[in-house]
């Protein structure tokens, strides 16, 4: 029988698919760590054959090119996406997985120009579909990703495309998205709970395109990378550096990031490094602070802590990583190079006297939604090239739940500034009795 197996990557919001019957198996948008697919197969006891993109992705490196360097699999990609080294695929394509398992391809623009999804089929049927990132659960693909130049053209073709999915398949079949949140559903569920089913092509449009949260800067850079086949991966122990080699950095002001979750850092850190805990979408804001040729240093408690961000940095290109292992004091190179970060709650806040500058760092959309009277609005990804707008006085940074407060405040005491972190969430604003206001 037909098994699928996800496999998440849920710091980036993504997932992978392994498709088995019959002792091989398909894989569908691997990430570029592919030694998860290669465990999964070896659990199964099954052989990888086949490795298929729904699109060329931009917010992640993938893996295909070198799972089939390593497995002799087939690589299919779209065929207008003009890929050399892959099969390429169109409409009407019928891919086996075994005699009994096949997976046929759909044109479903929308996402991208060229974006595919497969429609896995048995004796009986249509079982699901893997729909990239046209059909999400509860909602569909960005289709910005080529640009704001492109992305009414490519809404309007992604109003088609589910439409069409929804025509093809039967109300049972599984959908299986490579992006966003939530389990997998089916097409007749899809069909009672996703908006997009319930506008026409014009208020799709409009739906699709409103208050969309910037694209991280590095997308850009991941989508002809993945055209032209990312190099293997590297996972490999990063080099040790030595307290006198760390010292150096943080004075030089080089990228020293401390992966601890925030409370620890706010006890104690290294002086110039940046709070970017595991337990966070850490590659998502060091994608987007950091330029790719860029020197990063991780400081992590322990060495599983290194590894583990190292796998992350490396899904979206950043390889020029060093580590450095141990807590503050014992990586310190002399005295006075250890210090603190306070937080706070929005009640502190409430009680915060005269010369406090409050600093919200959520996306537009968060700040037209509800924010507090009187606070600067600068979205994180833009602090760096516009702390200089904030007044002098101690900041107070918050955001939606303390993770993203805690990275601008540590972004901001490199500049010198003294600065409060609020980590609580912002429905806590409510209780305390501050002046808000929305913008809607």
């Amino acid at each position: 029988m037909v098994e699928v197996e996800a496999v998440e990557t849920a710091s980036l919001g993504d997932r992978s698919y392994l498709v088995c019957d019959g002792g091989r198996a398909a894989v569908v948008d691997p990430q570029r760590d592919v030694d998860r697919y290669l465990a999964a197969a070896g659990r199964r006891g099954v052989r990888i054959t086949r490795v298929l993109e729904t699109h060329l992705h931009h917010d992640h490196l993938s893996g295909g090119l070198e799972l089939c360097r390593l497995t002799g699999a087939e690589y299919g990609i779209a065929a207008d996406d003009g890929v050399p080294f892959a099969r390429p695929l169109a409409e009407g394509d019928v891919l086996e997985v075994s005699p009994q398992v096949r997976l046929r391809v759909l044109a479903t623009p929308g996402h991208t120009f060229h974006h595919l999804a497969y429609v896995l089929e048995n004796a009986g049927g249509a079982v699901g579909v893997f729909t990239g990132g046209s059909l999400l659960v509860g909602s569909t693909g960005r289709t910005d990703l080529l640009g704001q130049h492109h992305s009414e053209d490519l809404a309007r073709l992604q109003h088609a495309s589910l439409r069409k999915l929804a025509e093809l398949l039967p109300e049972q079949a599984r959908v299986w998205p490579a992006h966003g949140s939530g389990s997998s559903a089916t097409i007749g569920q899809q069909l009672k709970v996703n908006t997009a089913f319930h506008l026409d092509e014009d208020g799709f449009v409009e739906h699709a395109l409103t208050e969309l949260d910037p694209l991280p800067d590095y997308f850009a850079r991941l989508g002809p990378r993945n055209r032209a086949g990312p190099d293997p991966v590297d996972l490999r122990e990063p080099a040790r550096l030595r307290s006198a080699e760390l010292a150096r950095q943080l004075r030089t002001g080089d990228w020293v990031v401390d992966l601890r979750p925030r409370r620890e850092f706010s006890r104690a850190h290294l002086a110039g490094a940046i709070s970017l805990g595991l337990d966070g979408p850490l590659a998502r804001w060091l994608g987007w602070l950091v330029d790719p040729a860029d020197p990063v240093t991780l400081v992590g408690g322990t060495p599983e802590q290194v590894a583990a961000a190292q796998r992350e940095l490396v899904r979206i290109g950043l390889d020029r990583t060093t580590a450095a292992v141990g807590a503050p004091d014992e990586l310190a190179a002399g005295p006075n190079l250890v210090r603190g970060m306070p937080s706070a709650s929005f009640a502190d806040l409430a009680e915060a006297g005269p010369g406090t500058v409050v600093l919200d760092v959520r996306m537009r959309r968060e700040w037209r939604t509800c924010h507090l009277v009187g606070a600067a609005h600068i979205p994180l990804f833009q602090l760096r090239d516009r702390s200089h707008e904030l007044p002098d006085g101690v900041v107070w940074v918050y955001c939606s739940e303390g993770y993203r407060a805690a990275l601008a405040a540590s972004l901001l005491a490199r500049e010198g500034r003294e600065v409060v972190f609020v980590d609580e969430d912002f429905a806590a604003a409510h209780r305390a009795d501050l002046p808000l206001a929305s913008d809607r």
